[in-house]
């Protein structure tokens, strides 16, 4: 197909969105439009973005960033650092911040670095990655605790790529995070270093490998990738940002596909780490090679009818979404994906090598997100080895991967529980 077909057939595939969403896109980019540019403070959110008892502000000099928060609650009860994901923000999480504020909690949801209104960091792609480690992620979380003058949380929370960051936020520093929960994304442990090899005689290969897995996944009759490494390519970010079918669409498609509305989301556990296996998961994940993640999305666009029946995701606040990432892009966000490749970051993270999480943990997902199965033994190896006080494990009906976002109202009571049954 021709570049021009290809782009003529996506934005016919999302013209439905396209004027169903203009009201909305053009109301919200009145209200809350910002500049670009270094140096340039934004502002907080209007609000009329957020719940009531949901405010936005700033936190000025958290590990050099200036830190855009959601906060609802008061600074004198338990502390709860909520931590979104990708492509979220903060504003996942406005639905579930009000129930526990309600229920007596200090609710604190930065933009991560990288994301939204944050700012102290690059957007450019040759940017100095060692900011977007893993420990200086965590670095920004204790910041942003201390600088709400808690000493110690009720608990933090992640979802997404948050999940991770949760988990590392209470492995590095457990006195501040005494318990954790973990959203979609299995925790994959701690990295392991050699063990017993005193007496092991070198390697005759000098350690040499062959043929990866994602080499195995080009060689497949229909080629594929994998989304992470695709998100690591210099061509993800422009790929999204200037999709043919534009931010708001773009987005429409990317929460559709991953969510339980699409019904071909229908996950289960996968034999081994293997191409032919990975293959049996939605584009999404092992995308078609030769497509970037804007074509792979316009493919499942949901109708018209369908995007004005949805209650969790209505266009008002998807084109905050819109707003924020059509200001921002997408690339602060995927240097969190490329941190497997930064030597430093790797290295600062084998310190840990063998710690577990052994404070209280709870897992939580949709039943229709694929997240839980993606890393096949992830799911088992989180709840056998490497939390060694899981209190709970829910995979929630009616939602798919953004199970605060889709079923807000139970993943609310699930907190609850848990953070009930701390003592």
């Amino acid at each position: 197909m021709s570049e021009f077909s290809r782009r003529e057939l996506m934005k016919l595939s999302s013209a439905g969105v396209a004027l169903a969403s203009l009201g909305s896109g053009l109301a919200v980019r009145e209200a809350g439009a910002q500049p670009t540019g270094p140096g340039v403070r934004l502002d907080p959110y209007p609000s009329s973005w957020l719940p009531d008892g949901v405010r936005s502000r700033f936190v000025e000099n958290v590990n050099g960033l200036r830190v855009h928060v959601l906060e609802a609650g008061n600074r004198d009860q338990p502390g709860l650092l909520l931590l979104h994901g990708f492509p979220e923000l903060a504003y996942s999480w406005r639905n579930v911040m009000v129930p526990l504020a309600e229920a007596g909690y200090h609710v604190m949801v930065p933009d991560v670095r990288g994301y939204g209104r944050t700012t102290g960091w690059s957007p450019d792609y040759d940017t100095d990655l060692a900011p977007f480690r893993t420990l200086n992620k965590v670095r920004d979380a204790l910041g942003v605790v201390l600088a709400f003058g808690h000493r110690s949380l009720a608990a933090v929370i992640g979802h997404d790529a948050g999940s991770p960051l949760a988990a590392w936020c209470g492995i590095a520093r457990p006195d501040v995070f005494p318990a954790v929960v973990m959203m979609s994304a299995p925790t994959g442990g701690t990295p392991s270093l050699p063990f017993d090899t005193a007496d092991d005689p070198p390697r005759e290969d000098g350690g040499a490998r062959g043929s990866s897995i994602y080499d195995d996944l080009a060689a497949l009759p229909q080629p594929r990738k994998h989304y992470q490494r695709y998100y690591t390519t210099r061509g993800a970010n422009d790929n999204m940002w200037r999709a043919p079918q534009g931010v708001h669409a773009f987005m429409r498609g990317y929460y559709h596909f991953k969510s339980a509305d699409w019904e071909d989301n229908k996950p289960y556990r996968l034999a081994a780490r293997t191409a032919s296996e990975w293959a049996k998961m939605p584009n999404y994940y092992i995308m078609q090679l030769d497509q970037g993640m804007a074509e792979t999305v316009a493919n499942e666009m949901p109708s018209a009818a369908h995007i004005a029946a949805n209650t969790w995701l209505p266009e008002t606040a998807l084109a905050v979404y819109a707003e924020e990432y059509g200001r921002t892009g997408f690339q602060g966000g995927l240097n969190g994906y490329r941190m497997g490749s930064n030597r430093v970051g790797r290295e600062e993270v084998e310190l840990y090598a063998g710690r577990t999480i052994d404070q209280p943990s709870m897992f939580i997902s949709g039943a229709s997100d694929w997240g839980t199965y993606q890393s096949p033994g992830a799911f088992e190896r989180m709840q056998e080895r490497n939390c060694t006080d899981m209190r709970a494990v829910h995979l929630v009906d009616g939602a798919g991967h953004w199970v605060q976002q889709e079923q807000a109202e139970v993943t609310s009571e699930l907190l609850l529980e848990f953070l009930g049954g701390l003592g």
